[in-house]
Formats: C-alpha cells, structure tokens, sequence
C-alpha cells in the first residue's frame, strides 16, 4: 500500500470518474465516517460532480434512517454500544433505498424515513432513480453491516484526530468508534481516504 496526498476537489472528481467508469447502470455508494469527516458533505460535492457527467444522483442520509427514540434510546441516551448497534435503522434502509436502488431494483427511492428530532415519520413519497442514477448514502458507522453496495468509502480518522476535532458534546461516542474499527474493520472499504486533515486529505493505493 501507499499513500497519496490529494486536494479535496481532486478527490470529488477522482471518485465521481471511478462511478462513470466503472458503473453504467444505477450504482449505491456508500460514503462513511465519523462526524468531523463531514461524509454528507462529501456526498453534496459527489452528487453536483456526477450530474456534471451526466449521471443524476440522490443523497440520502443514515441518520434520516435511525430507529425512533423508544427503542434507539431504550437504554439510555448515551449508550455507544447502542449507537454502533441499534440507533441504525438497517432493514428499513435496505427496504426503502438500497434494494430499490439496485441496478434491477424498482428505482423508486425513500429519501427520508424518521425525523429523530421530533420522533416521528417524514412525509417523503418515493422519488425516481434513473437507470444510470446514482445513490449516495452518508453517514456514520455504516459499513460491516451487510449493506448492499456497488462502491464503499470510507473516510479514516485517527483516535487522536477523532477525540481532537469531535464536538466535546458527542465523546461519549468514542468508544462507539473504537469499537467500529477493531471489530467491523471500515479500512476494507473499496476507497479508503485519510482524513485527519480536511483541508489535506490522502488516498491509500492498494
């Protein structure tokens, strides 16, 4: 392995070819990492990128997919084992986006489903993925859970960097994300970024 050093746009257009060149039909990407990583935000950039090539794409986010506050909260609110093992709602995610945005699925994608600020259901109706779209998941402590997809991301962050830059409010998730990486490896993903620095991220080469 080695790593090469990339600046943010680079990045967005190096993923975005890597999506037209390799998938002509609909393709699920999934973008993953811890909070300060700001996977939605590369998920926004990734999107605007692929449009650009004539690829039209929908953004979800995992925590528009988390479980309601009765059962996601049941023991307690700051539990990180909960956080890494329940808060995601999986079965609903696959049901209502991932296996419909399949290259045979039906195209016709939920991009909402739970409003954990208020604990209760959006009112979204399914929207059209084109033939050629492209679904962008993003989010926090996605992979090693069996989530259908035709591109894994996954952005690194050190322990330090992580208990560094992460709002002192959400701490009490660190050992969520500890044990994420010992036990579900996100490292294996298809693209790995180094992201200790935003501004200075890094590609590992296989």
């Amino acid at each position: 392995m080695r790593v090469r050093p990339i600046r943010p746009t680079a990045l967005v257009d190096e993923l975005a070819e890597r999506i037209v060149g390799r998938f002509a039909e609909r393709a699920r990407v999934l973008l993953d990492g811890a909070p300060p990583s700001r996977p939605e935000s590369l998920a926004e950039e990734l999107a605007e990128a692929l449009r650009l090539r004539g690829r039209p794409a929908i953004r979800v986010a995992a925590s528009d997919f988390w479980r309601p506050a009765s059962v996601r909260l049941e023991h307690g609110r700051r539990d990180p084992d909960e956080l890494l093992d329940g808060w995601l709602d999986a079965a609903g995610l696959r049901r209502e986006v991932l296996d419909p945005a399949a290259p045979s699925g039906s195209g016709w994608v939920l991009p909402r489903l739970w409003d954990s600020r208020i604990d209760r259901a959006y009112r979204d109706s399914p929207v059209p993925l084109a033939t050629n779209g492209v679904l962008l998941l993003s989010g926090s402590l996605l992979l090693g859970r069996g989530l259908p997809a035709e591109l894994t991301v996954h952005l690194q962050l050190s322990t330090a960097a992580l208990q560094r830059r992460l709002d002192p409010d959400l701490h009490w998730t660190l050992p969520a994300y500890r044990r994420y990486d010992a036990e579900r490896d996100p490292t294996n993903a298809d693209v790995l970024v180094l992201a200790d620095d935003s501004a200075r991220p890094a590609l590992v080469v296989r």
